[in-house]
C-alpha cells in the first residue's frame, strides 16, 4: 500500500504448458551414470499444448483469473479489464479510485484505446518502466502457481484438464503470498537502484 492509503492492483499474463517449461532443464548425473529415467523425461505424442492465462492480485488476495482464447490485442484486453478487473475490485468492495493499477509495458497495455479505457474508467496507472519483470511482484505469483501444477503426479491429458487445474490452484491462493510479494516493491526497487538497472535476484 502507498502512503494515500491506496492498494496496488497488479494484472499480467502467462503461457501455462501441458508439460512444463518450453526452455531447457538441467539434472544433477552422477559421473559414469547412464542415462534412466530419472534424468530423461519422455515425451509424449498427444497431450501437449498450452493455455494462456490472464490473472490479477491484489491486497486482499488474488482477483479473476481467465483463459485467453485467440490472439491478446487491446480489443481483448480492454474486454478482460471490464469483466475480470472489474469483477475483482466488486468482489472485494473496492472501486478504482481505491487501487494504483499496475501493468507492465506491453504494446497491448498501453495502446491508445487502452488508456483511454482506464482514463475513461478513472483509473490512476502506475507509471512502469520497460524491460523490468523482476519488479513485477505478479511474475513471481505466476511462479507460484506453475510450481503448484509441477506438483500433480501426472501431467495434464488435455487443455481442458491444465485448465482446470489453474482454475482450482488459483482459488487456493493465499492472501498472505499477494501481500508478501506487494510488500516486497520497496525491496525490489532498492536492488534496482543498487544494480543501476542491471539484474537483481528478483
Amino acid at each position: 500500500m502507498d502512503s494515500r492509503g491506496l492498494e496496488e492492483s497488479c494484472t499480467d499474463e502467462t503461457k501455462v504448458n501441458c508439460l512444463g517449461s518450453d526452455g531447457k532443464k538441467w539434472v544433477w548425473k552422477r559421473l559414469g551414470e547412464p542415462l534412466s529415467d530419472r534424468l530423461v523425461q519422455g515425451t509424449r505424442k498427444f497431450g501437449g499444448g498450452s493455455v494462456m492465462v490472464w490473472g490479477c492480485m491484489t491486497w486482499e488476495g488474488a482477483g479473476l483469473a481467465c483463459k485467453i482464447d485467440g490472439i491478446m490485442d487491446s480489443d481483448l484486453y480492454c474486454n478482460i479489464l471490464g469483466d475480470e478487473l472489474q469483477g475483482t475490485l466488486d468482489y472485494y468492495g473496492k472501486s478504482t479510485s481505491d487501487v494504483i493499477f499496475q501493468q507492465d509495458g506491453d504494446p497491448k497495455h498501453t495502446s491508445k484505446k487502452t488508456r483511454k479505457w482506464l482514463e475513461d474508467h478513472e483509473f490512476e496507472v502506475m507509471r512502469w518502466p520497460a524491460q523490468s519483470p523482476d519488479l513485477n511482484p505478479i511474475e513471481h505469483l505466476w511462479h507460484y502457481i506453475k510450481s503448484r501444477l509441477g506438483e500433480y503426479e501426472e501431467p495434464p491429458n488435455s487443455i481442458q484438464t491444465l485448465w482446470e487445474r489453474v482454475q482450482v490452484e488459483w482459488d487456493k491462493i493465499p492472501a498472505k503470498v499477494c501481500q508478501d510479494l506487494i510488500e516486497s516493491m520497496p525491496r525490489r526497487v532498492e536492488a534496482v537502484f543498487k544494480a543501476k538497472g542491471g539484474y537483481t535476484k528478483y
